[in-house]
């Protein structure tokens, strides 16, 4: 026992010299340094902040410039349109007293019975006839791009401007929350929103706790989560929506598949956005993150489907046909549901296929899927579809009350069956992420949580 206590007693005295002969200063070095990395890192976020003010005036200098160089442009245009327009009309004005006193020499020459008057007679009829060409009055649009957060432009006639934004930071936090994003063991129906809306066939998220629907009627209607109607749209033609479908800028489209046109309603008034070729019926719908609208299209007799992207008026893209010729998806009488994938692909619910089919960019073949891995009871029925922020694609399942989610590979995850969806109908993703599947016959709204 005393040997023990007189070797602790031994460590018992070296260990505060050491504490104070070398751990100490080592730790007042380390405070010093970190002191110092504090009076860096301070002083250089004040330089850093000046910069930046710095920058902020010059910026709004830009953009004074921008809107500077508009109002000349537009004062230039107005100018010159308005001197044409002048000239023009100093010509008709200035014709017209010529006119009448040439009418008025006509008279007296025939009143007069002059034979040299009436022989040496030039006829002006032509000239006169011939009435100075109308000037072409093309007035010029401000054309306008805003997707919030990401891109400002604008144009007028040749000049173009635009300012967009990409912050590291929020691409960062994209990255994290995305690798956070997991799928739930099993998911879970947070409310049931009675719509009013029976037969219920459509549904399309409007922010968080909004969506429009539309059903067995020609009334479009946004409610909320807790089932209250905040709007009303009535279609244009007294007939069915087709689909529906949110821009991104929350701005309502809907197809009519009787009048072939796709409509979106502006500032309470609808225009006709798009009129399909003859022939050819608007089906589906989707809004695409470009600002595209991507429209899946039926022949009159139902014999053939494809998949158009329109950029406002114009077609991009026409999607039909495979690298041998063949067709990509199978005619018949359902409609053909469409969404585009964070990565570019082109993800069709071909219901008359019994198969999702998935194309790339460029309108190529990248897989089918056919429902087997999901071992359900009945056979696979594909109707509404729709892709999340982690590029999986869900897809209702009609005949076995459930949603099939795949990755963007096609490789299958998980079935949501749990949750009470007997004959789904519309599916859409809110912006926290959660479902909205619509119910055909109950016309209420299912709000499930899937991911974690």
């Amino acid at each position: 026992m005393s040997d023990i206590f007189n070797d602790k007693k031994k460590t018992l005295e070296k260990e505060p010299e050491e504490i104070e002969s070398t751990i100490i200063p080592q730790y007042k070095k380390k405070n010093e340094e970190t002191e110092n990395k504090l009076s860096i890192i301070m002083a250089e976020f004040d330089k850093l902040d000046k910069e930046k003010e710095t920058h902020r005036k010059f910026w709004h200098q830009e953009v004074d410039t921008i809107f500077n160089k508009l109002g000349s442009l537009m004062k230039s245009m107005k100018e010159n349109l308005l001197a044409a327009l002048n000239s023009h009309q100093s010509k008709i004005k200035n014709l017209i007293p010529n006119m009448t006193q040439t009418v008025q020499q006509n008279k007296e020459i025939l009143k007069s019975n002059n034979v040299s008057a009436v022989t040496n007679y030039k006829s002006k009829l032509q000239e006169y006839r011939n009435m100075p060409t109308d000037i072409d009055v093309k007035l010029p649009s401000l054309k306008t791009n805003t997707v919030q957060g990401k891109e400002l432009s604008l144009e007028l006639g040749g000049y173009k401007a635009s300012l967009t934004q990409t912050t590291l930071s929020s691409l960062t936090e994209e990255v994290s929350y995305l690798s956070l994003q997991k799928l739930l063991k099993q998911a879970k129906s947070i409310t049931t929103i009675p719509t009013g809306v029976n037969p219920l066939y459509h549904v399309a998220c409007v922010g968080v706790d909004e969506a429009w629907v539309s059903g067995g009627d020609n009334t479009i209607r946004r409610v909320d989560i807790h089932g209250s109607v905040r709007d009303t749209v009535t279609t244009t033609s007294k007939t069915l929506p087709t689909d529906i479908a949110v821009t991104r800028q929350g701005e309502l489209v809907y197809s009519d598949v009787n009048n072939r046109t796709v409509n979106i309603v502006r500032h309470g008034r609808t225009e006709t956005l798009i009129t399909t070729p003859r022939g050819w019926h608007p089906d589906k719908l989707c809004c695409t993150k470009s600002g595209n609208i991507l429209i899946s299209m039926v022949t009159t007799d139902f014999s053939q489907h494809k998949i158009v992207r329109y950029q406002g008026h114009t077609v991009k893209q026409e999607i039909d046909r495979d690298e041998d010729g063949e067709p990509i998806y199978k005619g018949g009488e359902y409609a053909l549901c469409v969404v585009e994938n964070n990565n570019g692909d082109i993800v069709a619910s071909d219901h008359n296929a019994k198969a999702v089919v998935v194309v790339n960019k460029s309108g190529s073949v990248r897989f089918r899927y056919d429902g087997t891995p999901a071992r359900r009871k009945k056979s696979f029925n594909p109707a509404h579809i729709v892709t999340d922020s982690m590029s999986q694609i869900i897809v209702a399942d009609i005949n076995n009350a459930c949603l099939h989610i795949l990755d963007q590979n096609g490789q299958f995850l998980r079935c949501v069956d749990n949750c009470g969806l007997d004959n789904p109908s519309g599916v859409s993703v809110d912006s926290e992420g959660r479902l909205w599947v619509g119910l055909y016959d109950s016309g209420e709204v299912k709000v499930i949580q899937y991911m974690k």
